[in-house]
This record gives C-alpha cells, sequence and structure tokens, in this order.
C-alpha cells in the first residue's frame, strides 16, 4: 500500500495543495486519487501565479480565450474556473463515494476582498454559480469580517473553506460561523446534508515566526518547532468539544456534516526538521492534510503513518506556556501573520493579473 494511502486508515483525507493543467491534462490528478487516495485539490492566487506564469502550459488556453474579455480579472477567472471545473469532474467519484465528506477542489475569491464582508459574499456567489459543480468549496479568508461572509454563504448552501487561520480564537469564531450557518439553513426549512466546509489552520509559518523569537530570546532549544503541532493540537481539542455538544447533536440527527480542521501551510520550512513533520504529527480523526507536491513525494517515499494527534493537550498547553515564558506573544504572531498571508496572497494576485494583461495583449 502506498505510505500517502494508509494515512486514510488514520481518519484523515490527503488533498493536493496545487493545481495546473499538467495535472489534469496527463492523468496526473487520476492517478494520486487511484494510487494515494487523494481525496481533494486546493488552489490559491500564489499557486495559480506560478502555474500560469511559469510555464507555456496555458498559452493556448489564453490564446483562445483571449478574444473574450479585455478584463485580465475575467480572462483569469475564465482559466480558473476551467482548471477548477476539471479538476472537480476528475474527482467527482470520490465525492459521491464519500458521500460528500471529501472530493472537493477550491477556489479562492480575490484577496483584495479579504476585509470587504459584502464583497466576499457576492464574489462566492458568483464563483459558485460560474463553477457550476457541487464538489466546489469557495475558500474565504478568515479575517473577522469574513466570519459574517462564512455564515451567510453556508446558510444560501455554498461549501467554504476557511483559509488563513492561525490563531485559536479565530478558528473558533469560524467554528462557530459553520454551524451558526447551517442552523439558519435549518430553520428556512433547508437540507443541511450536502453543505460542506473545512477550517484551513496554517500550521509551519507559525513555526517560522515563533522560532525565530526563540532564537533571538536565547530560549530553550527544545521548544523550538513545537509551537505549530501544540497549537494545532489545542485546536483539535476544541473541535472534539463540539462534536460532543447538544447544539452539534441536534445538527448531526439534521443531517449535518462537520467542518473538519484542515492542515494547511504543511511544508517544513526549516531544513533542520524531519520534511514530514507536519504530516507524521497532525494525523488523526476527521481531519484534513492539504499537502504541496514536493512535500507529498516526500511522505510517499520515507513518511509513518500513525494517529499522532489526539490527546497530547497537556503537553500542548505546557509548551505554549513555556513559549509566552520565553517572552513570545503567539496572539500578536498570528495577528502578524494575517496581515502577511492576506498581503501575499494580493501580491500574488496582482501579478498574475499584469501576466494575464500581458498574455492577453500578446494572442488578441
Amino acid at each position: 500500500m502506498s505510505r500517502v494511502k494508509s494515512i486514510a486508515g488514520h481518519g484523515q483525507s490527503i488533498w493536493l495543495d496545487y493545481i495546473d493543467r499538467p495535472l489534469l491534462d496527463k492523468g496526473v490528478l487520476a492517478r494520486m486519487v487511484e494510487e494515494d487516495a487523494l481525496a481533494g485539490v486546493t488552489s490559491n492566487p500564489a499557486i495559480f501565479q506560478k502555474a500560469i506564469t511559469s510555464s507555456d502550459d496555458y498559452a493556448s488556453v489564453l490564446d483562445e480565450l483571449a478574444g473574450q474579455s479585455e478584463n485580465a480579472k475575467a480572462l483569469y477567472e475564465a482559466v480558473a474556473i476551467r482548471d477548477i471545473q476539471d479538476a472537480a469532474d476528475v474527482l467527482a467519484e470520490v465525492y459521491k463515494s464519500t458521500q460528500g465528506r471529501d472530493g472537493y477542489v477550491s477556489l479562492e475569491v480575490s484577496p483584495d476582498l479579504a476585509r470587504d464582508t459584502h464583497g466576499t459574499i457576492d464574489e462566492a456567489r458568483r464563483l459558485w454559480t460560474q463553477v457550476a459543480r457541487p464538489n466546489l468549496m469557495v475558500k474565504v479568508p478568515g479575517t473577522a469580517e469574513g466570519m459574517e461572509a462564512i455564515e451567510t454563504l453556508i446558510a444560501e448552501g455554498i461549501n467554504v473553506n476557511v483559509t488563513l487561520l492561525f490563531a485559536r480564537s479565530m478558528y473558533e469564531r469560524t467554528a462557530e460561523a459553520y454551524i451558526a450557518g447551517l442552523e439558519r439553513r435549518v430553520q428556512a426549512g433547508e437540507s443541511i446534508s450536502s453543505v460542506a466546509s473545512v477550517a484551513s489552520f496554517f500550521i509551519s509559518r507559525i513555526d517560522s515566526a515563533v522560532d525565530k523569537q526563540l532564537k533571538a530570546s536565547n530560549a530553550d532549544s527544545a521548544l523550538l518547532g513545537k509551537t505549530a503541532i501544540a497549537n494545532g493540537k489545542l485546536a483539535y481539542q476544541h473541535y472534539e468539544s463540539l462534536m460532543a455538544s447538544e447544539r452539534w447533536a441536534k445538527l448531526k440527527a439534521a443531517g449535518a456534516m462537520p467542518q473538519r480542521l484542515l492542515w494547511a501551510s504543511t511544508s517544513t520550512k526549516d531544513p533542520s526538521y524531519r520534511d514530514v513533520l507536519y504530516i507524521e504529527e497532525l494525523i488523526g480523526p476527521d481531519t484534513v492534510n492539504t499537502v504541496p507536491p514536493a512535500t507529498l513525494d516526500a511522505f510517499r517515499d520515507h513518511g509513518e503513518a500513525a494517529n499522532a494527534l489526539v490527546g497530547g493537550v497537556e503537553q500542548s498547553e505546557a509548551i505554549l506556556a513555556s513559549v509566552a515564558d520565553a517572552g513570545v506573544d503567539l496572539d500578536a504572531i498570528t495577528d502578524q501573520l494575517l496581515d502577511d498571508g492576506i498581503v501575499v496572497f494580493a501580491d500574488a494576485f496582482q501579478a498574475l493579473l499584469a501576466a494575464v494583461d500581458s498574455a492577453r495583449l500578446e494572442h488578441s
């Protein structure tokens, strides 16, 4: 059995954090579904920027679509939506066989809308309609402004991948928005059995930021590389408590699917750490890990699957307490990482639009 495929035996789904035309046109995605039990795909502006600008794979598509619009964003969306639809079609059988638990492809609203509640809602509705696939998840940044958008979209039956979650407090607000959206839908007499969501909790970027401060303060080196996993485990503890609540029991009886935690940013940034660290240490029931290709290759080669997520709550709390004692303000770091993440995606999006516009002019 594939090492990647063995992860499914511990209740975790593996999604691929990448998309491009060769993945679709050469049957790579279909092969990964078969051999690795790959169960989903995520994308973001940086991924599309790399895919479209780093090769000629999109030249023919851009040439075909160039005459349809003079607007770079509309042209990009036409290209991206085609990729998303094709990936969703490859994953349609996964979606069907798992009864809507897996088989999703994520497409993000414009990063420029991260602080715009109503703009996010409007764009998410439009993308949902244009992609027209039940196994689409629209990605919405987990900002304060995004919470109302998440609740509204869930209430309307639109699947949501909440992205850029770093702080446990924001994850808890995300979970509340999902539950409130489901409750609104039930009250409106609508079915909730096909509404799905994941909460994308970012991992490695936290260690990169915390480790830098720990090293600067000459803190105990045993703390290095421990914060992000501890933070994730405590977020998972909150998930477990929600699933055991009476409030959730009522929604479950009405057919609701849980909003699973999805571990994002799981490539190892520090070369001194095991390159599959953020897969191995976060395997556990009812979770997703979205993995970039290089990290997935590494796990396929030498990763070890075991249930590492359940338990260890006291140890995780002790780690975060020690990090705080060393003078590291984790809340300040997670706030900054959210702001930085929005900027990174916004910059990638603008670079992507500039490249698409250049291609439009070249092919028009």
